[in-house]
């Protein structure tokens, strides 16, 4: 038998002539006996280009409406069958109606050069009012004129119903052009949609609720569930923030926005408001989207709901229990996160291969018991120094974050032989008030002001406005009462107030930042830490009162430079340290120095020998930790050791006694007072942004001073004519605040603390796209309505 001969397309050809042609060949040579066009189409487009051709897949119907065959008509309906449609060809209105109706196209193409010819409005508005019209795209053939006026004559067309006007053409190679585009710009999205409307359809159908959000929480979809579980239509909450009439409380909002604005999924407890102002919580996991770019534009909240009772829709539970749960459910949650931080020390290396030793000898009951004392033993030693990941960096395009990062974090002297600098003294040191002179009954409105000491929103620069930059010795007497301190310490009150008076006159008034304004702020925010359910369950008395104190002389006698710029201009300070942590030396040292030298101020002069140690050791350690450079090391420290033991521990007695440990309570009083003093980011926006102006203004003074007297400048950027304040905030969030309050916020439970460090962010970010960077800015920006609250007022924390 002879052996067939290949079958020969022409390139030139139709589908359809193609077909034909190749169906006749086959028969001749018994290759092919089905009429079926489907079935040898890939072989067509084999024969006519090669094997390396996707094959051909005939899905996409194309309607041609043209009253009368021309060159435009045939250029078009050659280029549709080059690029792969199924053609459908009428000359009336009614048979091209009926072909849509019976076929549904993808793409239709109306002939309207002339109206007399064909009624292509009527068409056009038959077809638009038809079922499945929104997912195929209407193309209109007009005149090139009609490109050329402005009569509004592709207006309306538009208005019509079209999508699109091409311009007539007897050229293929434009008209495949043209629909290739269409096929890009009008047909996939309008496949997508269909795709999207399926899925919204399928969403209403699932036993939960799901919300579909920007990035703002603007509701952009919520599922027909919430109708039944929380008696709220959909019209009413598309459109509308989900913190509006959803979410019961707003800061879990802002919780989930900082996890997924970083890419990160959230998982946790929500609490949802019901239209009868019932609450009810649900388990929430929400992820984000980014449709366009890098950054999430998106979020996803699926919420599991318990069942609902056809008969009664609200579910009932205990309130009490519920709220339990949440808040364990939430600290858990927020405790997941720390794990994340951009952290690591080499006990942690250790642990983990201990743990892989572990379950590799699982069956040795022996070694595994070794194993396990050895892990305890590498817990409580002091291998947890830091450093940061080699993939940590901070972004070289940001030089003064760069800067400040690198400042607050280094410890390393750049060396100088210039001549000594005298470090500076307070101008009140010769007026010291003497403890006969005793403070006088405040006035009313001083007295209203400190009943709100214990909020967060608390106004500190209003009190240092109201005692004429004395605000410590009035808050501090104020919270000392509020926690007995005078009780915990065996001393009259008479005696504290003389300590706070002597601390205070020691703080250098003339520094925009490093004062007693400073100090005050810092011990309020400890007192707030304080009250924390968490911490009092642990705190002792005297321990409460250690960290007061701490807060309140942790940077006495500060010169108002960095530690850094001491050591660079060989400060009598700098050598007596040996450029060794030498503010917080030198906290610690005038601290103790001003306190036992009378007999008059010494608040710790009734303690016996012992209880003075522990006091002493106490209050130092904590001075000692609010130095920047040992910042990852104590981070680390909190964050290793609690994260393991939030995982071992569950109930609420071995979470005591793992927290009640002398080790433990130390890295709880280090993390307090580091946070209070770094508390700034967290505070009211009004508040937040005065301490940025301030600090800025600082470092901008001692930049000022190095160009003046030849010294390294620490900090480059921070200079007053080049530098932006919203970037160097921005920064300072990015890799020094936001990690740690993350970990003392999941240890705490104290949410108004991301809720206003994103807010606060956000609002930094939008300054400096807006162009607002220099102190200038910023001081117009204070008087403006930006200033005002973000959050609603709290409940005052009842006083102890």
């Amino acid at each position: 038998m002879a052996k067939n001969k290949p079958i020969k397309v022409e390139a030139g050809t139709s589908i359809d002539e193609s077909f034909s042609h190749y169906v006749r060949e086959c028969r001749k040579q018994n290759k092919y006996k089905s009429k079926n066009k489907n079935e040898c189409v890939s072989k067509i487009q084999e024969a006519r280009y090669g094997s390396l051709v996707a094959p051909f897949k005939p899905n996409l119907k194309f309607l041609m409406v043209f009253p009368v065959t021309d060159l435009t008509s045939e250029a078009l309906k050659k280029a549709a069958e080059k690029v792969g449609f199924e053609i459908t060809q009428c000359s009336t209105v009614d048979s091209a109606f009926d072909e849509f109706q019976s076929k549904h196209h993808d793409l239709i193409i109306i002939d309207t050069r002339s109206l007399r010819s064909l009624d292509y409005e009527t068409l056009c508005r038959a077809i638009r009012g038809s079922k499945g019209s929104q997912h195929a795209p209407i193309v209109a053939v007009v005149k090139k004129s009609l490109f050329e006026r402005d009569d509004g004559g592709i207006l309306n067309l538009l208005e019509c119903g079209f999508n699109r006007c091409i311009s007539e053409s007897s050229s293929v190679t434009n008209y495949i052009n043209e629909i290739v585009q269409l096929k890009v710009s009008d047909m996939k999205p309008m496949a997508q949609k269909s795709t999207t409307q399926a899925l919204y359809a399928a969403l209403d159908r699932c036993n939960g609720l799901i919300f579909i959000t920007d990035e703002t929480f603007k509701c952009q979809y919520a599922n027909i569930f919430i109708e039944k579980f929380l008696n709220i239509r959909q019209e009413d909450i598309v459109g509308r923030n989900l913190g509006e009439n959803v979410v019961y409380d707003q800061s879990q909002l802002a919780i989930i926005a900082s996890s997924l604005l970083r890419g990160k999924e959230w998982m946790g407890q929500l609490t949802l408001q019901k239209k009868s102002h019932e609450v009810a919580t649900v388990i929430c996991k929400a992820v984000s989207i980014a449709c366009y770019g890098r950054l999430p534009t998106h979020f996803v909240l699926i919420l599991e709901v318990p069942e609902v009772n056809d008969t009664d829709t609200s579910v009932k539970t205990n309130n009490q229990q519920v709220e339990q749960r949440r808040l364990s459910d939430f600290r858990k949650a927020s405790l997941n996160k720390m794990m994340a931080l951009p952290l690591e020390a080499p006990i942690v290396k250790i642990i983990s291969l201990l743990d892989e030793v572990r379950e590799k000898v699982n069956e040795n009951g022996d070694l595994v018991r070794i194993l396990n004392e050895a892990e305890d033993l590498l817990k409580h030693s002091e291998l947890y120094s830091t450093q940061l990941r080699e993939n940590f960096r901070v972004k070289p395009e940001e030089p003064v974050v760069a800067d400040l990062i690198t400042a607050l974090l280094s410890n390393q002297v750049q060396t100088s032989k210039l001549p000594t600098l005298t470090s500076r003294r307070s101008s009140n040191d010769s007026t010291i008030n003497r403890p006969s002179k005793v403070l006088r009954r405040l006035a009313t409105e001083l007295d209203e002001l400190l009943d709100n000491a214990l909020q967060w929103d608390f106004e500190i620069f209003l009190l240092e406005e109201m005692t004429k930059s004395r605000p410590l010795q009035h808050l501090g007497m104020y919270l000392c009462q509020n926690f007995n301190v005078a009780a915990a310490l065996n001393c009259d009150e008479k005696t504290l107030q003389n300590w706070f008076i002597i601390i205070e006159s020691h703080y250098h008034s003339e520094n925009f930042y490093h004062n007693s304004t400073h100090a005050a702020d810092v011990m309020q925010a400890t007192a707030g830490f304080l009250q924390k359910e968490r911490i009092k369950i642990i705190m002792e008395p005297l321990d409460e009162a250690m960290c007061l104190l701490a807060a309140a002389a942790h940077d006495v006698d500060h010169p108002g430079k960095s530690s850094a710029f001491l050591s660079n201009s060989n400060s009598p300070l700098a050598v007596l340290y040996n450029d060794i942590t030498i503010l917080e030396n030198h906290h610690c040292a005038c601290m103790f120095k001003l306190t036992l030298g009378d007999e008059r101020v010494n608040v710790f002069k009734n303690l016996d020998r012992d209880t003075y140690k522990i006091v002493r050791n106490n209050i130092v350690d904590m001075i000692l930790a609010t130095e920047m450079t040992k910042h990852f090391e104590h981070l680390a420290k909190f964050v290793n050791v609690f994260c393991a033991k939030a995982d071992e521990e569950d109930d609420s007695e071995g979470d005591f006694v793992t927290l009640s440990t002398p080790e433990n309570i130390t890295l709880i009083k280090r993390m307090l007072i580091k946070c209070a003093d770094v508390s700034n980011p967290t505070r009211p926006f009004r508040l937040y942004v005065e301490w940025a102006r301030r600090i800025a203004e600082e470092y901008f003074q001692q930049t000022d001073e190095e160009k003046v007297k030849g010294l390294p400048v620490v900090m480059p950027m921070f200079d007053r004519n080049t530098c932006s304040v919203p970037k160097s905030q921005i920064g300072f969030i990015d890799y020094i605040v936001n990690d740690m309050f993350e970990a003392w916020n999941a240890f705490i439970d104290m949410s108004e603390l991301i809720a206003y460090l994103r807010q606060n962010y956000i609002r930094w970010k939008e300054f400096d796209e807006q162009g607002h960077r220099t102190l200038a800015d910023i001081r117009l920006l204070q008087s403006s309505v930006l200033m005002a609250p973000i959050l609603p007022a709290r409940p005052r924390p009842t006083a102890r």
